[in-house]
């Protein structure tokens, strides 16, 4: 490999590195490869999917039972924590039908 090559993937994976990426290899069977591809992709971009997503993995390759609590804290997560809504709903009787 010539030394253009050679600074070219440095600067590739230090441009990664930047980002919070790091490029690695795993080996697994060729049915697998795209969804192996997907679930990096997947994991790679930050947000609630990503940590949903890596939490059910973990979870799953751990063997570990569900945790409980999980919709209170997602409930305490969330934007309208705090917010004073009025959820009363006012009570009407309906109107008058004649039969």
């Amino acid at each position: 490999m010539g030394i253009s090559q050679k600074r070219a993937i440095q600067n590739y994976r230090s441009r990664l590195s930047e980002r919070g990426l790091t490029r690695f290899e795993v080996l697994g069977r060729d049915v697998d490869r795209n969804l192996i591809r997907s679930l990096a992709r997947r994991l790679a971009e930050e947000g609630p999917d990503a940590s949903r997503l890596r939490a059910a993995v973990s979870q799953t390759i751990a063997g570990e039972p569900p945790k409980k609590g999980g919709i209170l804290a997602a409930l305490r997560r969330s934007p309208l924590v705090g917010a004073d809504l009025d959820l009363s709903r006012s009570r009407e009787e309906g109107r008058k039908v004649e039969i």
